[in-house]
């Protein structure tokens, strides 16, 4: 179709329309298939999610030497001041509840048969826990979920499931004086054509923005357009300075953006320079189960200290056979590249994990649109604060989908007023080929990981802002005027979530949580106890 062309998309209509195939779109579809018919729109296959690469697991206290108030102080604790108490005690004590329920649809995870404790569910320890309490399926417990998630949604008769569908921009209108999220524009990218999903209820899941970092343990898809999607539509932004670097990304030929699980430390890994000297415990006194923020930035001081690329998580001390069967995709995956990690440490290096900002929501998952909720990566709850502890993310994704469909399902009959009288005013682009080359990301990523990577300053803040906001102009240049591709959308996503990184990171005049700032190297409650949030 010519660029410039203004086809009359194809019109689909449905009570719930979720964005995002993860662990929260899935688990929000599922319940909200219950009250009306539910359309899931996913960018590539529907198993494709950061969920998928969730190796660790599903924190829960589980366990009778575990307790509520300890997972709460630890969840508190990581999140450095700006993690709510409240949120953080109704996710903590709904989490066991959550895990039962994964279990009724399906999930296996792993338990520990032992004569004493016969069919107790198998409790991991990571880094900045109290006690044991990460429930798994090995060490694919993200992939174990996704794939009883997807069976339940696609078992169902009130969802559809549509695959490479990227979402270009929510649908906003009014009915009065106010205004409403009426859905979402989508692109097709198989059949390249445009479709509007008409929906009175629409429940952002789509992740987090990895890809807008150059090294990232995040697939290909993580470039965060919901957040982008929220922003223009209006919605508030918080915290988006919070970037979770994962410490230890594996560092090998080929690797890609293979993950080594923070599992593999708290099963009694450890962290060794190229010289062979374990180096965690001169740097907190939790060593090598330091929360991330902590381990990562110690390996890059290790790294440069030593002049060495990488750093190195020994496991070689511990039982072949424990170590097989307790880790076996990491163990498979570095066996491929030719890496026994029984006999060899394995090198790692920090890579951008997760974020703890986006789309600000309250305890029921509502943003300030109406009409619009958002659980997962995509959302900032206040269940993470400045940090986030291991394995609260599915957690949070749990609890949020749930309290989505809740909230969204009681609402469903008021939300319908008006939906037939408004005429939302989206402009909706022509469709055109894609480039032939994606080097125009590049910049993007040598911006985001020199100046507003692990540790940040001033100079390199005010640097990176100046060309993100150049590149977010062309972006939208590009979408004006060549038409709709998967590429211009996603480099117009991952720009404007670029500079709304750069933008918080450079307000922020303090150090606290996963924000370093080598300029301000202390925490300041009197002028920055609060979150960071952006209005368009």
């Amino acid at each position: 179709m010519p660029k410039g062309c203004l086809p009359k998309p194809e019109l689909i209509e449905t009570d719930f329309l979720v964005l995002g195939s993860g662990m929260a779109g899935l688990w929000a579809a599922l319940r909200l298939s219950e009250h009306g018919s539910v359309v899931v729109v996913t960018k590539k296959d529907e198993a494709e999610s950061n969920t998928n690469y969730a190796q660790g697991g599903i924190a829960a206290v589980m366990s009778q030497f575990d307790s509520v108030d300890a997972h709460t102080k630890d969840t508190l604790a990581v999140g450095a001041g700006l993690a709510r108490p409240k949120v953080v005690r109704r996710v903590v004590a709904a989490a066991p509840g959550l895990v039962r329920k994964l279990i009724d649809v399906g999930v296996k995870f792993t338990y520990r048969e032992t004569p004493h404790t016969p069919g107790n569910l198998d409790l991991g320890l990571e880094g900045a826990h109290s006690a044991p309490r990460v429930v798994h399926a090995a060490d694919l417990t993200g992939q174990e979920i996704e794939r009883a998630l997807l069976h339940a949604v696609l078992s169902h008769p009130n969802t559809t499931l549509l695959n490479h569908h990227l979402g270009i921009d929510l649908i906003v209108g009014r009915v009065g004086r106010s205004r409403r999220c009426f859905g979402a524009d989508v692109f097709d990218r198989l059949g390249m054509k445009l479709k509007r999903i008409v929906s009175p209820v629409t429940v952002l899941a789509t992740g987090g923005a990895g890809q807008v970092y150059r090294y990232t343990t995040n697939p290909d898809i993580a470039t965060g357009d919901g957040v982008a999607m929220a922003f223009r539509a209006g919605c508030p932004i918080g915290d988006m300075e919070f970037v979770q670097f994962h410490p230890t990304r594996l560092a090998l030929p080929h690797a890609g953006r293979f993950l080594i699980s923070e599992a593999l430390r708290g099963a009694g890994g450890v962290l060794r320079n190229k010289r062979g000297e374990a180096f965690m415990a001169k740097v907190h006194p939790l060593a090598d189960l330091a929360p991330r923020d902590v381990v990562a930035r110690a390996i890059v001081a290790e790294c440069r200290r030593t002049r060495s690329r990488e750093a190195y998580l020994d496991m070689t001390h511990l039982k072949p056979s424990f170590v097989r069967e307790r880790f076996p995709g990491i163990y498979k995956r570095c066996l491929s590249l030719g890496l026994d990690m029984t006999k060899e440490p394995i090198p790692v290096m920090p890579a951008a994990h997760y974020m703890c900002g986006g789309v600000m929501t309250n305890l029921a998952a509502q943003t300030d649109l109406p009409g619009l909720w958002a659980a997962g990566e995509v959302a900032c709850t206040g269940l993470h604060g400045a940090n986030r502890l291991a394995s609260n993310s599915l957690l949070e994704a749990m609890y949020f989908a749930e309290a989505a469909s809740i909230s969204a399902a009681t609402r469903l009959r008021s939300l319908r007023r008006g939906m037939h009288t408004t005429h939302p005013q989206n402009p909706v682009k022509g469709v055109s080929a894609p480039p032939r080359s994606r080097a125009h990301w590049r910049q993007l990523h040598n911006t985001m990981w020199d100046d507003v990577g692990i540790i940040r300053d001033r100079e390199g803040l005010r640097r990176a802002l100046a060309e993100l906001r150049g590149l977010h102009r062309e972006a939208e240049s590009r979408y004006r005027t060549d038409g709709v591709n998967a590429d211009v959308l996603e480099y117009r996503n991952a720009v404007l979530v670029g500079q709304l990184i750069a933008r918080s990171a450079l307000s922020r005049r303090e150090s606290r949580g996963l924000h370093e700032r080598s300029d301000y190297p202390l925490p300041d409650d009197r002028r920055f106890g609060r979150d960071t949030v952006i209005f368009k």
